[in-house]
């Protein structure tokens, strides 16, 4: 069953527009999309993204049914792109531990997994796109043959192949793998190419403001 939301995603968007400005020294343009792949990054529009794949064409907004990640937003503490340490693919969105964290865009879930720097994690297909969910509570068991997340004080089971809806809460935040800190690392994929999140969310937004006012 799925939970109403208890956080406004248009105030966290704000927030990362505000932060994005600071963090890319306004190189970034507003509605477009980055796909970064062996090295090398393409400007694409949201809009060829989207009606790319006719799961995400849905309306004439069809980024406005999108899920905001994390319920118990407070910051975002990471930047895509370069930083000291490499390039960081995805964005770190900071939350008390043990906050819900909810299901992008409706997708399969193709892997689940404990046992590397993301921590535990799970990554969920949605056509041509693929979302990925770092440092949660739980742990990954095998039952019947294939792998299974387990979080029972969130009261969350997710088996590889399990199909989500959007919105559905898919983990909570923590502190598994490699992190100094509560959050959820989200990583997205735009056929096989890293896409910035934050990008994502703002296209999200835009395609609800105009909803709004037809």
């Amino acid at each position: 069953m799925k939970q109403s939301h208890s956080f406004s995603w248009r105030q966290a968007i704000a927030t990362f527009s505000s932060r994005r400005r600071r963090s890319y020294g306004g190189l970034l343009l507003a509605g477009g999309l980055l796909l970064a792949g062996m090295g090398e990054i393409a400007p694409r529009t949201f809009r060829q993204a989207a009606t790319a794949d006719t799961q995400l064409a849905r309306g004439s907004e069809p980024w406005q049914i999108a899920s905001f990640p994390v319920e118990g937003f407070q910051e975002y503490t990471s930047a895509f792109g370069y930083r000291g340490s490499g390039f960081h693919y995805g964005i770190d969105i900071a939350a008390p531990s043990g906050s819900y964290i909810r299901n992008w865009w409706e997708g399969r879930v193709v892997e689940v997994s404990d046992d590397s720097a993301c921590g535990t994690s799970v990554v969920i297909e949605s056509g041509d796109w693929t979302h990925v969910y770092c440092h949660m509570q739980g742990y990954v068991t095998s039952e019947g043959g294939r792998l299974v997340f387990v979080d029972d004080a969130g009261g969350l089971r997710i088996a590889e192949g399990q199909d989500m809806a959007t919105g559905d809460r898919i983990g909570r935040v923590g502190m598994t793998g490699r992190t100094t800190g509560p959050h959820l690392h989200w990583g997205m994929r735009y056929q096989g190419n890293w896409v910035d999140p934050g990008l994502v969310l703002q296209a999200m937004a835009d395609g609800q403001r105009r909803a709004s006012i037809r």
